[in-house]
């Protein structure tokens, strides 16, 4: 017996950790720090220490650039100081501004996302907030608000320093923001660009490629369904990439740094759509339930139940949703009156222990029974009663008569 219950629990451990195991695992890549997410639920497919300190150099930009989009005019005109372009080691990326030339925001923009220009990064940053540190500044307090809790900028270009380092989770978040501007958007999803003549650089050959693979058909990393965002690079930071990919209306964002960035992104979108799907189990206004309410009207007892917002939720493609069933939870007293819109309770849903969950509203008012209702009740109840009553005295009297 005793046998038979050690076999049990055998078995028992191994199904467990058999369900435990991550679907992740499959996913092999040399990145040292990395990040899988599906962009509308914000639902973490993979990680590889995802919230490791890690430098992020070009990455770096996609801060900048929303910064600038969300500060400027695309069609203002900067003049280029020497201040911002004399500072760039050398080795690093440039788009050849000269001082004292004058160019738009827009084509520093896409100097600075499509060949990663890093004198444009320190011209804008200027322009922006006066000075590279107070530029800084405004990238500290904007990833602050975003949730960042394990990043620091001090430059707008990625420039290595010691004090300048960022995570791949906080990175996916900077790029989520960044993505929902279509400013930053389609300018993320440009692969080439020519920069026009200026006051100061008379031709028109400063032709900017993208330093993204996956976005460029030419390349032999080319992905179809990439639509951005950024590279990086430095000897301390080795290969980074924050990509996103779209298709049939599934988006996923990939932060690879430190590694192979354009093989491993691909195995990590790959993976996402080859084994990930989207599923609207319930429609924003859908009725859930009814419920009769008490001391309500006869007209209006009976109460539909409607979910406030859809519930979309990402699972893996072998779960059978069909056999998800929901956890309704009420409020504890329901009782007339009720207006329509009140909140009555929340539906859960729960898919690979992840929670997606919705409000419980009433679908209509409910009446209170009035005074007056009350005491027509109570009047019909003594009534059939006392008829009732009557019937069976009648009935003991031809009783005794017989």
């Amino acid at each position: 017996m005793e046998i038979k219950k050690k076999i049990f629990l055998l078995l028992m451990l191994i199904i467990i950790s058999i369900q435990t195991i991550s679907f992740a695992d499959e996913v092999s890549i040399t990145s040292k720090s990395a990040i899988l997410v599906e962009v509308s639920t914000g639902r973490i497919l993979y990680e590889k220490r995802s919230t490791e300190k890690m430098w992020p150099a070009s990455t770096t930009k996609i801060m900048t650039a929303i910064l600038v989009i969300e500060n400027c005019n695309l069609a203002d005109m900067v003049t280029v100081t020497e201040s911002a372009i004399a500072g760039i080691p050398s080795g690093y990326v440039t788009c050849d501004l000269q001082i004292g030339e004058e160019i738009s925001v827009k084509d520093l923009l896409n100097a600075l996302m499509i060949k990663s220009a890093n004198d444009a990064a320190y011209v804008l940053a200027e322009y922006v907030a006066g000075s590279v540190d107070s530029f800084s500044d405004m990238m500290n307090q904007k990833a602050k608000e975003l949730g960042c809790t394990g990043t620091h900028f001090v430059n707008p270009n990625g420039v290595h320093n010691e004090r300048h380092y960022s995570t791949a989770y906080d990175l996916y978040l900077i790029a989520t923001y960044a993505m929902k501007n279509e400013t930053f958007r389609s300018l993320v999803m440009q692969t080439e660009y020519t920069l026009p003549a200026t006051n100061k650089y008379p031709n028109e050959d400063r032709s900017l490629k993208t330093t993204n693979a996956l976005i460029n058909p030419e390349s032999e990393h080319y992905y179809k369904n990439a639509i951005g965002i950024k590279t990086g690079y430095t000897l301390q930071a080795g290969n980074c990439l924050v990509s996103e990919a779209s298709r049939d209306g599934l988006e996923f964002i990939a932060v690879v740094l430190n590694g192979d960035r354009f093989s491993d992104s691909i195995k990590l979108l790959d993976y996402a759509y080859d084994n990930f799907t989207l599923t609207k189990v319930k429609e924003k206004n859908t009725v859930v339930d009814t419920i009769e309410i008490e001391n309500a009207t006869k007209e209006t007892k009976m109460l539909d139940l409607l979910i406030d917002n859809s519930i979309t939720v990402i699972n893996n493609k072998s779960i059978d949703m069909n056999q998800i069933i929901p956890e309704i939870k009420l409020r504890e007293e329901i009782v007339a009156p009720i207006k329509s819109g009140e909140e009555i309770g929340t539906i859960k849903y729960k898919v690979d222990d992840i929670e997606y969950s919705a409000k419980l509203l009433a679908a209509s008012d409910v009446e209170e029974k009035t005074y007056y209702e009350t005491i027509l009740i109570i009047g019909g109840v003594l009534l059939v009663f006392a008829v009732l009553l009557l019937a069976s005295k009648s009935k003991r009297r031809k009783k005794k008569r017989r």
